[in-house]
């Protein structure tokens, strides 16, 4: 039987506590260290999972002898600095996004991973989500043909920055994602990217991204905080020539192809080789799912830090989403 992989863990907020601890055991790792500076969080996460070895300053964490790896979920500065210090003593790294705070901080940190011979992987898990994962396959298939355009929309709630005029925490840590997604469905990096923004109040932006990719596929994105977190934000649109993909809710996918008409037709049926294909989850059943996708996430972080083949997104990935988002929030802040 394999041996688990032994983890320093650094940040037991909230979103570390409910997304991706729960995550570890099935992908085969073992907490062996915690660390944050919320004495209360940091007691409570280590009793939940039995950890013994706790600490309130990462970098003395990071000289705990055995560790495999470091996973964190902080802030972009904790991430930079972190990670460095990780490499320096020649341990692998999994971090959530963003990698940094910019650009210039991610391509440090890649070329500190180079440089140590050691792996960073970055949480971009919208890769994992069911339906997008479900569409990138078809997108990677030979039915669909050539991707010339792609749509998308991602939101969140204003009471993230209610009566706030500063969107940086927004930029860093949601549309950071797209950055991401775009390129990997398009297959390609963004190159050409145009903005336009409006704001309704303090804490309230919304805001039309135009891209055109390296490949020639071209798309746009709106994101903003002027939507509630009750309702589904998230939908995707991917055209090609008579093919086009839509995932809706990261789990309702609809693949529309080139049907004949039906309604003159007597004889009309449907026509698995040409009418539209859909899938939706069965929340009934008795199944761990993980639509979401960070099991699945962690799970190929875990392959590749035991050396087996990994799709699990690297720093360059980040180096090139950080890249796109820098140049997308300069576009924004001199509309402001």
């Amino acid at each position: 039987m394999t041996q688990p992989l032994n983890i320093g863990w650094i940040g037991c907020g909230r979103h570390a506590r409910w997304m991706l601890l729960p995550q570890l055991g099935k992908a085969g790792f073992r907490l062996a260290a915690l660390c944050d500076r919320d004495a209360e969080a940091l007691a409570q996460t280590a009793a939940q999972y039995g950890v013994t070895q706790t600490y309130s300053d990462w970098q003395q964490m990071l000289d705990q002898p055995g560790l495999d790896a470091v996973f964190m979920a902080v802030g972009p500065q904790v991430h930079y600095a972190a990670t460095l210090a990780a490499l320096a003593r020649g341990i692998p790294v999994f971090m959530e996004k963003p990698p940094a705070a910019n650009h210039a901080q991610a391509l440090d940190l890649q070329r500190a991973s180079e440089a140590a011979g050691k792996p960073v992987y970055v949480g971009f898990m919208k890769r994992y989500s069911t339906g997008n994962r479900i569409a990138a396959n078809i997108l990677r298939g030979a039915e669909f043909g050539p991707i010339l355009g792609i749509t998308g929309s991602y939101m969140t709630a204003p009471t993230y920055f209610a009566g706030e005029e500063d969107y940086s925490g927004f930029y860093l840590h949601h549309c950071v994602h797209y950055m991401d997604l775009m390129p990997w469905l398009a297959g390609s990096p963004l190159r050409d990217m145009t903005v336009r923004r409006i704001s309704p109040g303090k804490g309230r932006v919304l805001f039309h991204m135009g891209f055109a990719c390296e490949n020639g596929v071209i798309g746009n994105v709106v994101m903003g905080t002027v939507q509630s977190r009750g309702t589904p934000m998230e939908q995707i649109t991917v055209m090609g020539d008579h093919n086009r993909i839509e995932v809706s809710n990261v789990i309702n996918v609809a693949w529309h192809r080139d049907p004949p008409f039906k309604a003159d037709d007597p004889a009309a049926t449907l026509d698995p080789a040409c009418d539209t294909l859909c899938w939706t989850p069965n929340f009934t059943a008795a199944a761990n799912e993980d639509h979401k996708g960070y099991a699945a996430l962690l799970a190929d972080v875990a392959a590749g830090l035991t050396g087996a083949p990994s799709a699990a997104p690297t720093i360059a990935d980040g180096v090139t989403a950080m890249a796109a988002l820098d140049r997308m929030i300069a576009l924004l802040e001199g509309q402001s």
